[in-house]
């Protein structure tokens, strides 16, 4: 394939300096000669080169060709010399129509490239690529041409006897799926040999229903048979462009092409094509994969460029993506990692921990907060952070924080039968609370309680999820309110816009991020963001609570600030709910944090 491609080049080079015009990234694949030896390098590609090479003179009549075309067809140069390629059994596939257009198109001209029958030396007709260079000389005329006829060898021998409808479009001629998907694979054994690159071209037209539907059907094939001649043009000898559906093309690139190469190719298109004397403007949608470097089998390329095609779709159209083989397996564990996530719910391996709330003050248990854990059959038990990234911003956000509430509510439900009337609150995600059905869900799952009051369900958002759409979190949390369902925010201080939509929250409660209080006593910074958070909840006469109060002295410098609620490890560890009353009976006992308040006066 390549040979072939490089003796154009070098021919051409030697007429007419024109032809040498070719896109940046393909210059790269073709060697360097100087002036003295390309006449040598020439002949020895036109000897060796695998593809049948001929060479005809302005009028199309031969006077060369190579030892392959010999070989292919069975004819020597003595019997077809001075013939056209047509009159020894070359010959175009179709005679509609749109084919007689686009041969006339083609004379027009200096490089083009058809579907052709060709006579082989057994004597039958076989499927072919031609593609015709046409070389001028110094005036701009004529001066010969150069043929290249590739046999579409990836038809295997025992199927050669069937119907070209089975491999062939019938509207463009061109390779049909069930023919490119052999090329490919053809395709990637020579890249594999020639250590050289190969793109797979997913391409859709934009919009070709409505321009059908407009135009009708008979005028709509013809643009379809144009449009697809038009791609052709724009291709190398070796190159293959294939209709695998409707408006839906693939194109294979032997040559090293880069950006600029689409982006001309997407140009080119949008050039008006002529039909029946209308303007047509087409624009199309263009994904692009690179093998070897996305190293995957012939059909998940093909499945790879038809993604990054829908990716140019969601990107608006008329432009190209190219596929990330990294960034796809990285798609690839993290789905694995959701669906195992799913199966994870589905089979009860999540698990409720709870972590006590005190007041300093009174040294009372005031509530716990409940934190999600997933008893993992083979890791053990994970930590939040280990796996809610997996699910961020998607839809299980809604059916984990469904689940987390549903069993908070059990949980309310048998601690009261044990004489413990303690609120439990949970954690909401921004997903989750500007869903448009939150509080009629949560209403629901209330209903299936009716033991439980309202109140001892408290939810924690995050105070960026109300920023996310005040609007929609002010209307939720309201309905919730009203149902009895309190709040509190969460990481208070992390946001951007606290002073803004404080005093807009219907919150009960404000929790300040550990991230300040773990640190208060030895970072001044942390200390001043605690002191001006506490400042501010006191003006707007919000109750706060502190996370991760960790000793006695954090306690007693955020009691001296007004900050009076507290949880973290100093208090207790998150824990099974089957912990919690063991743990609430041996909390008296703590007496150096249930006479804090005793300590401060």
């Amino acid at each position: 394939m390549y040979l072939s491609l490089k003796l154009t080049k070098e021919l051409s080079l030697s007429q007419h300096s024109s032809l040498a015009t070719r896109s940046s990234s393909l210059n790269t694949a073709l060697p360097t000669v100087s002036a003295s030896d390309t006449a040598f390098t020439a002949e020895s590609v036109f000897d060796y080169a695998n593809e049948a090479i001929i060479i005809t003179d302005a009028e199309n009549r031969v006077v060369e060709v190579n030892p392959a075309f010999c070989e292919l067809t069975g004819f020597s140069l003595e019997q077809v010399k001075g013939k056209t390629p047509e009159a020894f059994s070359i010959l175009p596939l179709d005679n509609n129509r749109a084919k007689r257009l686009q041969r006339d198109e083609i004379q027009l001209r200096d490089r083009s490239k058809s579907q052709v029958s060709y006579r082989s030396h057994d004597g039958q007709y076989y499927p072919g690529m031609m593609s015709v260079n046409r070389v001028r000389n110094e005036l701009g005329n004529i001066h010969h041409h150069v043929i290249v006829l590739a046999d579409l060898s990836a038809i295997p021998s025992h199927a050669r006897h069937l119907k070209r409808e089975v491999y062939f479009d019938a509207l463009t001629g061109l390779p049909n799926l069930q023919l490119l998907t052999q090329l490919i694979q053809e395709s990637m054994q020579h890249a594999d040999d020639k250590q050289l690159p190969l793109a797979i071209c997913s391409l859709d037209i934009d919009y070709f229903e409505n321009i059908n539907a407009r135009l009708g059907q008979q005028v709509g094939d013809v643009l379809l048979a144009s449009f697809a001649q038009r791609i052709s043009h724009l291709l190398f000898g070796d190159d293959v462009l294939a209709r695998v559906g409707g408006d839906e093309f693939v194109l294979l690139l032997h040559h090293g092409v880069d950006e600029d190469f689409f982006a001309q190719l997407l140009a080119s298109i949008r050039q008006p094509l002529m039909m029946d004397g209308q303007s047509v403007h087409l624009t199309a949608s263009l994904g692009v994969t690179f093998y070897p470097h996305d190293d995957a089998q012939g059909d998940v390329l093909l499945r790879h460029a038809n993604q990054a095609m829908y990716r140019a779709k969601q990107r608006g159209r008329d432009t190209f993506h190219l596929f990330d083989p990294n960034h796809d397996r990285m798609l690839q564990v993290r789905h694995e990692q959701r669906q195992r996530f799913i199966d994870a719910l589905a089979q009860d391996e999540l698990c409720l921990y709870y972590q006590p709330q005190v007041d300093m003050r009174r040294g009372s248990v005031v509530g716990v907060e409940a934190l999600i854990r997933w008893q993992h059959p083979e890791q053990g038990l994970l930590s939040p952070a280990q796996f809610l990234p997996i699910i961020d911003t998607t839809s299980l956000e809604v059916d984990l924080g469904e689940w987390v509430i549903n069993q908070a509510l059990r949980q309310l439900t048998e601690w009261h039968t044990q004489g413990i009337t303690l609120p439990i609150n949970v954690n909401i995600s921004p997903t989750h609370l500007l869903m448009s059905n939150f509080s009629q869900r949560l209403s629901e799952l209330l209903a299936r309680h009716p033991d439980v009051p309202p109140a001892m369900l408290k939810l924690e958002v995050l105070e960026s999820a109300a920023m996310h759409d005040v609007q929609a979190a002010l209307q939720n949390m309201s309905h919730c309110q009203a149902l009895g369902v309190s709040f509190a925010i969460d990481d208070f201080g992390t946001g951007f816009s606290s002073l803004t939509h404080l005093r807009q929250l219907p919150v009960s409660l404000i929790k300040i991020d550990q991230s300040f209080v773990r640190n208060m006593l030895s970072d001044q910074d942390d200390m001043a963001i605690v002191e001006s958070v506490i400042y501010m909840a006191n003006r707007f006469k919000r109750p706060m609570l502190a996370e991760g109060v960790e000793t006695l002295d954090h306690a007693k410098a955020l009691m001296a600030l007004g900050c009076g609620l507290a949880q973290g490890y100093g208090i207790a560890r998150p824990m099974p709910a089957q912990a919690l009353p063991g743990w609430l009976a041996s909390w008296p006992d703590r007496t150096e944090w249930c006479s804090l308040a005793h300590a401060l006066r």
